[in-house]
């Protein structure tokens, strides 16, 4: 009742899992990824300690393939079972049990593996590896991304849309390390909404890296990512506020007072976060309410 992707990208050793379902919550059921490991999809009827286990299979540096066929073999049920492991050197298997809901089926390649069970037609995986192989020059997450709207364009989920997922993970680093972890839980346009949000995930990924900039010093650089990640996101208020204030400590003050002003009058409660807003922490904050006027 699901189609998803697990892949690593070939340029940076990035790994990943998307899904869509129409599933409440699918991808706390469908996804986990571990930096330096590799990614797994369970679906079907999921399977999830799967997901603990293949992962700690991967630790212990078994290859997907081994992984997969242990997980097979140790599972009474896994003929109604759809899942699929990609590893730290890029090779991907799936299974998809004889007993899952038609149409079913997957499609594996270079670093990928796409598989699909309860589909409106059996286009939707070969759809996915097309998209997929077509679009990984561009990143790993544009990748997951197209498999994902191609898998709906060749019909999807015979039961329709709900909930979708994506989450990548470094090619080093712990547990905790994460590229992007997005959920959409209950949507009537998931993959619309995804999209969404993984957008403005990269807008606060700029926003953080000002405020690493900004602690070091750098005021210029923290402008111009504070600035970037309005841009990127310009109907977030947040994010015109601390544009504003970056624009202020690197500064620019008329660009700063700007922003600055729009986000007070959009709600005033910005107003008294200023106030709140020690030098210690924003050094342009004085000098932003002295601009202002309060």
């Amino acid at each position: 009742m699901t189609y998803s992707i697990v892949a690593r990208d070939p340029a940076t050793g990035a790994m990943g899992v998307a899904v869509q379902s129409h599933w409440f919550g699918v991808g706390s059921v469908v996804c986990a990824a571990s930096a330096g490991l590799g990614a797994i999809a369970t679906q079907a009827m999921p399977q999830v300690q799967h997901k603990p286990r293949a992962l700690a299979m991967l630790r212990e540096g078994r290859s997907a393939a081994d992984i997969v066929a242990a997980l097979v073999e140790g599972d009474a049920a896994s003929a109604h079972r759809q899942f699929a492991v990609v590893d730290a050197s890029g090779l991907a298997v799936a299974h998809t049990g004889a007993s899952c809901v038609a149409a079913a089926g997957q499609a594996t390649g270079d670093g990928y593996a796409c598989q699909a069970n309860m589909m409106r037609s059996a286009d939707v995986w070969p759809a996915m590896a097309e998209a997929y192989e077509a679009t990984i020059g561009q990143g790993l997450t544009a990748a997951l991304l197209a498999a994902l709207d191609a898998a709906e364009l060749a019909g999807g989920d015979l039961r329709g849309r709900q909930a979708a997922a994506i989450l990548v993970v470094p090619a080093e680093g712990t547990d905790a390390d994460r590229l992007l972890d997005v959920r959409v839980e209950d949507s009537p346009e998931p993959l619309q909404e995804l999209h969404r949000l993984v957008a403005l995930n990269g807008a606060y990924l700029l926003a953080d890296q000002g405020d690493q900039l900004l602690a070091n010093g750098d005021f210029a650089a923290a402008a111009d990512r504070y600035v970037a990640a309005y841009e990127s996101a310009p109907d977030t208020v947040e994010l015109k506020f601390w544009a504003g204030l970056g624009l202020l400590t690197a500064g620019l003050p008329e660009r700063g007072l700007v922003l600055l002003k729009e986000t007070i009058d959009a709600d005033a409660s910005w107003h008294e976060m200023l106030r709140r807003l020690s030098p210690e922490i924003v050094p342009s904050a004085p000098e932003a309410l002295r601009l202002l006027g309060s």
